[in-house]
């Protein structure tokens, strides 16, 4: 990427990465679900203020785990919050179930735990509740409403690493919750993800579906004898490797840094943006501490969001659409609506949010939004 380029997302990595991917390479362990990923996982159960966590190739592995575990059947439903990358559905349809999406928030764009009641039938057996960018979701009256209704709850806080909530963690607010280390993510691997419970049951349930339906070879390794696995339940191969697990340990170090600098981003965004008519900044909850994963503004429907897309990357500024109004997507062919959630996903501009942001770029992604809004605003 050209240094005049400022860039949407960035990791930062460096020299500590680089050594502890060194001390794995050194110790001959690469492969996945070894001794680099159990120490991760101790770590990042602490941090997320739960009993038990368990690496996984990606956020969607996990979803799909937390599904497998929680005892979804086909022919079962899964109410959704909307607003979301579609991995959140995907993984509902992969354990044969049927996602029914629920319309959000338009203040902070969590699932509104009013449409979860109205969109529970005979067959639902879940919510997933989404943090959506890494605010969380209302989770005590979603853990409410799970509650009256028999239902599990999980929380994709894909997004949420670092996030709070009246004061928890984010990861800890549900039966189980799933984190993503992709690249634009707060702490990052590149890629790979996270299963979190407080539950002995489904952590080692998930933790042998994530090898094949067996043991992994670490835990074999431990034992005096000379087990051999029996394959009893389809299983899957969702581990992250050793390398992956030892860059995230370094991440997991950084963690308080890059939340401060983001929220400081955060921050001066707002200051510089609050008067103008034609751009919302995003809400933070009075009771939660966002993350800041992604800076998302709300264009003015008069707006051409494409066309002031066009014009920031044109001068050199990335931007995205926010994420997926997953009801309108043709995969799931729900016909029920969720307005809200359509309206975000027409109008939801995603700008550059990282933590190595200068506070002369942010300077400059704001001077140039705000040009590049106005001439969309003038038909010029």
């Amino acid at each position: 990427m050209s240094d005049d380029v400022i860039a949407l997302g960035q990791p930062t990595v460096g020299e500590a990465e680089l050594a502890a991917i060194a001390e794995v390479f050194a110790s001959g362990w690469l492969a996945g679900a070894g001794p680099t990923c159990r120490r991760f996982e101790e770590r990042f159960a602490a941090a997320t203020g739960t009993r038990h966590a368990l690496t996984t190739a990606n956020c969607g592995s996990a979803l799909h785990l937390a599904l497998l575990t929680l005892g979804v059947r086909p022919g079962d439903e899964v109410v959704v919050g909307d607003y979301t990358f579609p991995a959140t559905g995907h993984a509902v349809m992969w354990a044969g179930a049927k996602p029914v999406f629920a319309d959000v928030r338009p203040d902070i764009w969590t699932v509104d735990p009013a449409a979860v009641e109205a969109a529970i039938t005979p067959r639902t057996v879940g919510i997933i509740a989404v943090d959506a960018f890494g605010q969380p979701a209302d989770y005590d009256e979603l853990r409410a409403i799970a509650d009256r209704h028999g239902l599990f709850l999980v929380e994709d806080a894909a997004c949420a690493a670092g996030a709070t909530y009246k004061g928890r963690p984010a990861g800890s607010l549900a039966d189980v919750a799933t984190f993503s280390f992709h690249g634009r993510k707060g702490i990052t691997a590149g890629e790979g993800g996270a299963y979190v419970t407080d539950r002995d049951d489904l952590a080692a349930h998930a933790r042998k579906l994530h090898t094949y339906g067996v043991e992994g070879a670490l835990t074999r390794a431990e034992l005096s004898d000379l087990p051999i696995p029996a394959f009893t339940e389809l299983g899957y191969n969702y581990r992250l490797s050793d390398v992956a697990a030892a860059i995230m340990l370094a991440q997991l170090d950084r963690l308080p840094d890059l939340l401060a600098a983001k929220r400081r981003t955060a921050a001066r965004y707002g200051e510089l943006l609050k008067d103008h008519e034609l751009i919302t900044t995003p809400h933070e909850a009075p009771d939660r501490e966002h993350p800041w994963q992604s800076y998302v503004v709300t264009l003015d429907p008069s707006i051409d969001r494409g066309a002031v897309a066009l014009g920031l990357r044109r001068r050199g500024v990335q931007c995205t659409f926010g994420t997926y109004a997953s009801h309108v997507q043709p995969l799931y062919g729900q016909s029920a609506p969720c307005p809200v959630s359509a309206d975000l996903f027409a109008r939801h501009l995603a700008i550059p949010m990282h933590a190595n942001l200068t506070d002369a770029q942010v300077e400059t992604v704001v001077a140039t939004l705000v040009d590049v809004v106005a001439s969309a605003a003038t038909g010029r």
